[in-house]
């Protein structure tokens, strides 16, 4: 599948893979935040945009163009701006992005980077044949706070998705009763699990030794069986070719 950005001449990007690390996850008590299989694989889900320049900006509260005080580094143009006002903080990405035909292009704040202050908002971009650029939008959460951006920091992520596909799911809540071996193997599961957070209190354990219960990691189920032949435990993105 291919996914092209025809940068606007005379303009800049960085776009890069979306690496797994995290600075609040490094921090955790023996990195332990890295245990979660599903938190790591969402960390790379797609690419990065990341800031040209590093900038502070306030939003005053208002709902005017002027209500947002942005505030770039010394000697540089702040790549964010006050375009749609109402709060909004606006970064102009200057590329068109082409996707195969009926794929979309899902565009979001970076995924599993809280931030005080301001909380970013997503798109869906129909990308196979829009001749447009878009902005990359977050939206102030408390007045006054000062909110910072730094040179080289995330502040999009994108990846495709197939258009359509959602709406082609027909959900459905059943009781688990009526899956007699599904439910066989969710109350083994259950049960292990009680017994080895009960473990991880009495020194010397097998639980204490292992730390963590690694069956969904592993990608095996309850009987140590492999689940599926594509189970991934990392993600290993290609970066845009120049």
């Amino acid at each position: 599948m291919k996914l092209v950005a025809y940068l606007i001449d005379g303009n800049a990007i960085d776009i890069r893979p979306a690496p797994v690390e995290r600075d609040w996850m490094d921090t955790t008590h023996q990195r332990f935040a890295y245990r979660c299989l599903p938190l790591n694989i969402a960390n790379a889900h797609g690419w990065e945009v990341l800031c040209g320049a590093g900038f502070t900006a306030i939003w005053n509260g208002g709902w005017a163009m002027d209500a947002i005080d942005i505030r770039p580094d010394p000697g540089t143009k702040a790549p964010a701006s006050s375009h749609f006002a109402h709060g909004v903080l606006t970064f102009h990405i200057p590329c068109v992005f082409r996707t195969e035909p009926g794929f979309d292009l899902m565009v979001q704040g970076p995924i599993n980077r809280p931030k005080d202050g301001i909380s970013p908002l997503s798109g869906v971009i129909e990308t196979d044949w829009a001749p447009y650029t878009f902005t990359m939008n977050w939206v102030f959460t408390h007045p006054g706070m000062p909110v910072r951006f730094d040179k080289g920091e995330p502040f999009c992520h994108l990846f495709p998705i197939r258009r359509g596909e959602l709406e082609s799911i027909t959900p459905q809540l059943r009781p688990i009763s009526e899956e007699p071996e599904l439910e066989r193997q969710y109350k083994a599961w259950q049960a292990s699990r009680s017994q080895f957070n009960a473990d991880l209190k009495t020194p010397g354990s097998q639980a204490q030794k292992e730390l963590w219960q690694k069956k969904y990691y592993q990608g095996v189920d309850v009987d140590q069986r492999a689940a599926v032949d594509d189970h991934r435990t990392r993600l290993r993105l290609k970066p845009f070719q120049r």
